[in-house]
């Protein structure tokens, strides 16, 4: 059965491999998975998963946003898969037979993701990109549509704002898999945030979410282990 603890996707947003150690060595036993960006595999490379996996159960979540022709996503997929990697990330942009590829790369090894709109992304930013005005005005529209074309592909489910998730679920079915990224507990006081569509641990569970990046409120505290209990007793208060 999934625990509270479960849910959580601590992002490693460091860019040297002692400081990924020391994080990884503090929270493997108080998180579900390790998110990996950009930053650090450009810096670590696979070495950062082989170290997780020799760590503790804690899963891996190598986030890298695949964007590139069908090809060279598949094949990029397929890699990862090698890796022992539980989730990876494909824009949903352009094309659907891009995110077909990267389900096929992935196999039965990687589950994929699709990336709907980026949190950090408003309405005027979608605006400015020339997306039709009802996209711009009701930028729920362009999630739901994109998420749909994520399950149309065979992606496992989405990364999308808690705000969204309600409408994901009821579009694309209980099923399909929402992981929520700006996520800040009730006791942490924000400011200067970039994340734009925000909510907190219990409020995403409450409405569906299947998995939390949860990474400031934890790496910032001063002590990160009573940090991410703490969020996992608020997951906990909504299941």
């Amino acid at each position: 059965m999934k625990k509270a603890k479960d849910y959580i996707m601590f992002p490693l947003d460091v860019s040297t491999f002692d400081e990924a150690r020391r994080y990884i060595r503090l929270l493997a036993g108080e998180i579900g998975l390790f998110k990996v960006g950009l930053e650090l595999f450009i810096t670590i490379g696979p070495d950062i998963v082989k170290f997780i996996h020799d760590t503790g159960d804690a899963g891996v979540f190598l986030d890298l946003k695949l964007h590139d022709i069908p090809a060279t996503v598949e094949r990029a997929a397929r890699v990862v898969g090698d890796l022992g990697v539980d989730f990876t990330t494909v824009h949903c942009g352009e094309s659907l037979s891009m995110l077909e590829a990267a389900v096929r790369g992935g196999g039965a090894k990687t589950r994929i993701l699709g990336v709907t709109v980026l949190t950090s992304v408003s309405a005027d930013d979608i605006a400015r990109s020339g997306y039709q005005d009802i996209y711009a005005r009701q930028m729920a529209s362009l999630i739901v549509k994109r998420a749909g074309d994520a399950r149309a592909a065979g992606c496992a489910g989405v990364v999308c704002s808690g705000l969204e998730v309600p409408m994901i679920k009821e579009a694309c079915g209980s099923d399909f898999l929402t992981v929520t990224p700006g996520i800040r507990p009730m006791w942490e006081t924000v400011g200067g945030d970039d994340q734009k569509r925000v909510t907190t641990p219990a409020q995403a569970i409450a409405n569906g979410s299947d998995y939390l990046v949860i990474g400031r409120p934890i790496r910032d505290a001063r002590d990160p282990v009573d940090a991410a209990r703490r969020v996992s007793e608020e997951i906990e208060s909504a299941l």
